[in-house]
């Protein structure tokens, strides 16, 4: 029965066959690697379910023909059903081509996306005009797919004799035809599929007449089986190549780019275990789906467990790639047993404590690499600071943020390069959340700030609001943040009554007829009305209570779809502000205009802080009044 494939499935084709791959020859790769996986499931699936039978011996048969210019793939893993070919082949069901697609255009050079949603079966096409997949899962009927890639596919049922797994047929296009020679073949397994764990076998060229030996005899070309099958991760570090892991992270990651940092070690002692990790160049293009992988493989005793173990590590470093094999884990492990157990739970420990010293050591001896790490995932660790009390010390030295210092918000700077520079005179470290570093850079709040010499550090990604909220002190310095409560830079303790409240000032028993029309004014939405010490230009400002909510905090929650209880602002206003003083004058003088001015400074005071305008018509109104004046 012949079908149409989906349109975004036709636009996945021709972005596979014609940029997604830098080199052709990865195509082998991807179909040995789907082998490998499928014969994975095969003996997991015989391990777990009675009814399963396993093979005497998995392997991957490769078998070219010259003269019929064809290379067949087989395997003798788990096969697939009808259903399953028109659903991971014929249509890559859901939604997730779609995305693939977006990601694609919104991330054009980005390899790490390769292998996500079928992708590398269709990398069969980049050097095939035609192809034909012939698959049987026990207990079904065969099946044989057939498509040339050019928009139809067509789906009939295989013969009663099919062997269980998958064989697939490529019909090579004429400038492809090096991907028969023996010589090119055994090149690609040995660079890009040493490692796995089957035996890849090439077997001899039928359509070529055998050679004659010395004697005159002929020569029988037996099979060769082309790779080590040395498992990678379970040989010592001195005996593997960089080569050899960037290889095998680009096998397991589908990515064209090498990694950048490699974690491989064993462990001994009360719990066993092998791991090879990678942490990759660039952020996979679906780290924030709440769908997205892990990306750990786990093995025990030689067998595949499953590749999406979130157990072995928090979500902050699920995008690291890697694979553990521990045999102190049983067989038939399932993904109950794997939340519950103590050994994974040991092995997670290590895991994570392995991967924050490589990302340390990053940070310490390679600043370039590193920069490029926290540019990729910086956001992770940040979570990290939030939620993993046990590494809470080691990851805050590794959150950075641009400051007041900083040129732009890429320049940035870590806690201790805050503490090491802070004056004698500082008490605290000072920061800011702003929904940008523009908006952050120029705020009033600063000016006090600036006037004193002090560093303030900008809390600029949405998730700084919940990292603030654990970040609460460095090296015995107190986080503090310059929009909330009081803060006196030049004020000091002395200042304050028996009670523990700040004393009036001459200055505020002066503006005190100006700060109660304010307050009286907006006591809807202002708490209270009082003179700044932050301010030394601006005329006023908004910041929160002590414990409130600052107005980027309510944005935050907003955009995660938080409901946000009404909030007060406190109004701060500048006492050496010349508009502020002639407010005051009006405000003893009975003038009319006070009301009018006072909304304009409300609505600055809006504005200043990001927020929308309360009434933006009459703001207008009065701005252009102002300026007719």
């Amino acid at each position: 029965m012949k079908k149409t494939f989906k349109t975004e499935v036709s636009q996945l084709l021709d972005l596979v066959i014609n940029s997604l791959y830098s080199k052709k020859e990865v195509f082998l790769r991807e179909l040995i690697s789907n082998a490998s996986d499928a014969i994975d499931r095969a003996r997991f699936e015989a391990l777990t379910d009675k009814t399963q039978e396993a093979d005497e011996e998995y392997k991957i048969n490769l078998l070219a023909n010259k003269e019929a210019k064809t290379l067949v793939i087989t395997d003798n893993g788990i096969g697939m059903s009808a259903e399953e070919v028109e659903r991971n082949i014929g249509t890559v069901a859901s939604s997730g081509t779609k995305k693939f697609l977006q990601a694609m255009k919104d991330k054009a050079n980005a390899p790490e996306l390769i292998g996500q949603f079928g992708v590398g079966f269709y990398a069969a096409f980049m050097v095939a005009d035609k192809v034909q997949l012939v698959t049987r899962r026990r207990g079904d009927k065969a099946v044989v797919w057939v498509s040339d890639g050019n928009g139809e596919y067509e789906i009939t049922e295989g013969d009663e004799d099919a062997a269980y797994g998958t064989s697939i047929t490529l019909f090579l296009r004429e400038d492809m035809m090096e991907y028969v020679d023996e010589w090119r073949i055994r090149e690609i397994v040995r660079r890009y599929s040493d490692y796995i764990s089957y035996p890849i076998v090439l077997f001899p060229d039928p359509s070529i007449a055998p050679e004659k030996d010395d004697k005159g005899e002929i020569e029988i070309k037996e099979p060769q089986t082309l790779n080590s099958m040395k498992a990678i991760w379970k040989r010592s570090k001195d005996e593997v190549s960089k080569e050899d892991t960037d290889s095998f992270y680009k096998h397991i990651a589908h990515d064209n780019e090498a990694p950048l940092a490699t974690v491989h070690f064993s462990a001994e002692g009360a719990t066993e275990f092998s791991a090879l990790l990678f942490i990759p160049a660039a952020a996979p293009f679906d780290m924030y789906f709440s769908q997205a992988k892990c990306g750990l493989q786990l093995y025990a005793r030689n067998v595949f467990i499953g590749d999406d173990i979130k157990e072995l590590l928090p979500h902050y470093l699920s995008f690291v790639k890697g694979v553990v094999e521990s045999s102190d884990l049983p067989l038939n492990v399932s993904r109950e047993m794997l939340q519950d157990d103590a050994i994974i739970r040991r092995i997670r420990k290590v895991i994570v404590g392995k991967l924050i010293g490589a990302i340390e050591e990053m940070k310490n001896k390679r600043p370039d690499d590193y920069t490029k790490f926290y540019r990729e995932f910086g956001r992770m660790i940040k979570e990290g600071v939030h939620g993993d009390w046990e590494n809470h010390d080691k990851l805050k030295e590794l959150v950075q943020f641009p400051s007041t210092l900083s040129d732009d918000a890429s320049k940035l700077v870590t806690l201790k390069d805050y503490a090491d520079r802070m004056p004698a005179s500082q008490k605290e470290i000072y920061y800011l959340t702003a929904d940008s570093f523009e908006v952050a850079k120029n705020t009033p709040l600063l000016e006090s700030f600036k006037k004193h010499g002090y560093e303030v550090l900008f809390f600029i990604d949405p998730v700084d609001e919940f990292v603030a909220e654990r970040l609460r002190e460095y090296n015995g310095k107190k986080l503090r943040a310059i929009d909330r409560g009081e803060i006196d830079l030049d004020g000091d303790e002395t200042d304050k009554s028996k009670d523990g409240k700040k004393e009036p000032t001459e200055a505020d028993k002066q503006f005190k007829p100006l700060t109660d029309f304010l307050a009286e004014r907006f006591k809807d939405t202002v708490k209270t009305v009082r003179l700044s010490n932050r301010l030394t230009d601006s005329a006023c400002c908004f910041v929160a209570d002590e414990y409130g909510y600052t107005a980027h905090m309510e944005r935050v929650m907003r955009a995660f779809n938080q409901t946000v209880p009404p909030t007060q602002r406190i109004m701060e206003i500048n006492a050496e502000s010349p508009l502020i003083k002639k407010m005051l004058d009006s405000v003893n003088a009975g003038n009319a205009s006070i009301e009018d001015w006072a909304d304009l400074l409300y609505g600055q005071a809006q504005l200043a802080e990001g927020t929308p305008l309360s009434n933006p018509a009459r703001f207008n109104k009065l701005v252009s009044d102002l300026m007719l004046k």
